[in-house]
């Protein structure tokens, strides 16, 4: 061996021994890879076409710390491919033509395969991703991309056309505490060369806080261990308070461009139209707490006060807007006080989406039907050509009548008796029902909830 290469593998080892311990703790084996038993267990399509020698490019979606790099790396070192990994934050295209090169030389030579292993492949704009494309079609890289966001929105169809998709789940407490004991006796990688353990306490906080993160509860463990204090017989015991102490503060899984956002404000929705103010206080706080824009929650807000409780309580929609227009004025992080506020009460609220759906049908026969001209008797004669054509003629003022209404047709002839808004039973839409079958009589029965 040659002293260069030589240096080189001392090297290696010293990076290895310094390495967090997250990175000193990834599994070697499959056998070692603790979690994700839809894609590794031997029986599924993975293992099976790494045994038939035929992988296919593939994307591993899922929350951080569940072991995508860790399982690129297995396969790579499963199949003998030589595996070039590449971070999407830190690397362009010079990178990767690169790689490409010298996985066509390597090819050339019948050398084994190239991986080309991309770490957040979604930071990769759309002419980065279209680079790949071709190398992926002819086989000279296999390729293999990681991300945290949903490929549908992130990777561009033909590369994703051309990949198998791995959807990881974050990791459950059991595993996650299997994760932890080994790493505290691990003599070779892990802490058991410090002797250290851990009070249940302790290692069910870190399963909390940890969100199934296994790199994150792995660090917050080495720093817990080097700051407990070892007792006589050189012991360290990580208790509760020391391993809190560690962790600080959750960092929450949100991405304000990406599915989380999507997925949060939906469930923020959902249990705001459900009438759960729980759920909605608690939806909102997870919104806050990653800093999502409190405009953009309070627009919802808005949108929720019009479609799903409309007439039932006319309030809400100025009970959302003075929310919105409190949140601009106070800014956060005071803004959140009114915006629970207009949550509790918009979930609280009787629901109705019958002006909505009204609305909707109504635009559904624009579409449709002959846009027939406004009846006459519904313009405005503001001439005297106007007036001596009609406009205007027949047409009766409710004000000149007892109770300021008498029965009159608003639709153009083709539409004469359509219906469009059946009022609800919920809240102040019944009395709205009410005042429409007093003034329509004979034509009660088509103001009836449907």
């Amino acid at each position: 061996m040659s002293s260069e290469s030589l240096f080189d593998f001392d090297r290696k080892v010293q990076a290895k021994l310094d390495a967090p311990l997250a990175e000193r703790m990834r599994p070697q084996t499959f056998e070692d890879f603790v979690g994700q038993d839809q894609i590794v267990d031997p029986n599924k399509v993975l293992l099976k076409s790494i045994g038939a020698g035929r992988l296919p490019s593939m994307i591993l979606w899922g929350p951080p710390g569940t072991g995508k790099t860790t399982l690129a790396r297995l396969v790579a070192t499963s199949t003998q491919s030589d595996f070039q990994p590449l971070s999407a934050v830190t690397s362009g295209v010079a990178d990767l033509r690169r790689i490409v090169a010298e996985a066509k030389d390597r090819k050339g030579m019948h050398r084994r395969s190239t991986i080309l292993f991309v770490d957040e492949i979604h930071r990769f704009n759309k002419a980065q991703q279209d680079v790949i494309l071709p190398h992926v079609e002819d086989g000279t890289i296999i390729f293999i991309g990681a991300t945290t966001e949903n490929p549908s929105f992130e990777i561009i169809a033909p590369l994703l056309s051309r990949c198998r998709v791995f959807t990881l789940q974050s990791l459950n407490p059991d595993q996650m505490k299997k994760i932890i004991a080994r790493a505290l006796t691990d003599g070779d990688v892990g802490l058991g060369p410090m002797h250290a353990t851990m009070a249940d306490d302790a290692a069910d906080y870190l399963v909390s806080i940890s969100n199934g993160d296994a790199r994150i509860a792995l660090n917050a463990m080495e720093t817990a261990a080097y700051t407990s204090t070892p007792d006589a017989y050189g012991n360290r015991i990580i208790n509760l308070e020391t391993i809190s102490d560690a962790l600080q503060r959750r960092s929450p899984i949100y991405d304000k461009a990406g599915e989380s956002h999507y997925d949060t404000i939906s469930a923020f929705i959902k249990s705001v139209r459900g009438s759960s103010p729980d759920g909605a206080l608690y939806w909102l706080a997870r919104m806050i707490e990653s800093g999502e824009d409190p405009m953009f929650i309070s627009r919802r807000l808005v949108i929720l006060a019009s479609e799903d409780i409309g007439l039932a309580d006319p309030q809400a929609l100025g009970i959302a807007i003075a929310a919105q227009q409190a949140v601009h004025f106070l800014g956060m992080p005071e803004g959140r006080i009114p915006m629970a506020e207009a949550a509790v009460y918009l979930a609280s609220a009787p629901k109705s989406n019958t002006a909505y759906a009204a609305l909707n049908q109504a635009i559904q026969d624009v579409r449709e039907q002959t846009n027939e001209p406004v009846p006459l008797h519904l313009r405005n004669a503001v001439t005297e050509m106007m007036n001596n054509m009609g406009y205007g003629k027949g047409y009766k003022y409710s004000h000149d009548f007892e109770g300021h209404f008498d029965e009159q047709e608003y639709l153009p002839p083709s539409l004469k008796g359509r219906r469009y808004y059946f009022p609800g039973e919920e809240g102040e839409e019944r009395q709205i029902g009410e005042r429409l079958k007093e003034w329509w009589g004979g034509e009660a029965a088509d103001y009836q909830s449907s």
